[in-house]
């Protein structure tokens, strides 16, 4: 099945623009609509991938299969997949379409899992659903917090001053198929940097729960609000809110006095 657009629309859409042409015309529309509103990095948009998809969608041609490869090609270049979902949004938009075809979307997440399977950052993969690290990043950043913690002249026993504590979220909402629970993983990976951004270690820790490491000093209500906000916003677009917990919860835990208890915190909190 292609998920083409309609031809008989492109006058409308491009008016005096010859025939040849309108894959040019669409393309620079969808980069400026994209350069404008989503994409961080104007000087890395292009890419030849997306010349195909442009032509895809508006010959009626296999828009999957060329949205696949523009996923792949977007996580190959480590462009976050929210990034990446917004700027499959702005073509449509250029389209006049309200949101991309969902089996168009998937075929673009599942390209960019692909591309993230084997990347390796931190010392440990990138989960390929999220695009977040794993829980054993998790315990080595917490490792590294509990020893800058310690007193210079205190090596031993509990820190004097963490300075920091675990927001957790939890999406889950009963059992999903493969593609949902990815796309879920998506849209709260996507939502997590786009809130929190650099500085903050954040992962994955399986079953529709994540965390991120914050520091105890910054008031956590704006950003636990804007989190849920962005989360609410991104299962909206990726169409997998029925599947995803109403309201979602996301709750401050302090970071008790130990590293092995953080871990054990980790564990008590994480589903297989």
């Amino acid at each position: 099945m292609n998920s083409g657009s309609n031809n008989a629309a492109l006058p409308a859409l491009f008016g005096d623009v010859p025939r040849d042409a309108v894959p040019a015309a669409l393309r620079e529309r969808w980069r400026d609509a994209s350069v404008r509103s989503v994409w961080l990095r104007p000087s890395d948009w292009y890419h030849p991938a997306v010349d195909a998809l442009a032509t895809a969608v508006l010959e009626a041609g296999d828009a999957e299969a060329a949205a696949e490869e523009l996923g792949r090609a977007r996580g190959h270049d480590g462009v976050g997949i929210g990034e990446t979902v917004d700027d499959l949004a702005c073509l449509y938009g250029a389209l006049g379409a309200a949101q991309p075809p969902t089996a168009v979307l998937r075929a673009l997440c599942e390209g960019w899992a692909d591309a993230q399977a084997g990347t390796i950052a931190f010392g440990t993969a990138l989960d390929p659903e999220s695009g977040l690290p794993s829980r054993q990043y998790l315990a080595i950043r917490l490792a590294e917090t509990y020893r800058d913690a310690l007193l210079p002249t205190q090596r031993t026993g509990s820190p004097a001053d963490l300075g920091h504590h675990l927001v957790l979220i939890d999406v889950a909402a009963g059992d999903v198929d493969p593609f949902t629970r990815a796309a879920r993983s998506a849209a709260v990976g996507a939502a997590m940097t786009t809130t929190y951004g650099e500085g903050h270690p954040m992962a994955t820790l399986g079953g529709g729960v994540f965390a991120v490491l914050a520091r105890a000093d910054e008031d956590p209500g704006p950003p636990l609000g804007a989190l849920q906000l962005e989360i609410d916003r991104r299962c909206e677009l990726l169409q997998v809110r029925p599947s995803t917990r109403q309201p979602v919860r996301v709750w401050v835990e302090p970071l008790p006095a130990t590293h092995e208890l953080a871990l054990q915190t980790l564990e008590r909190v994480s589903r297989p």
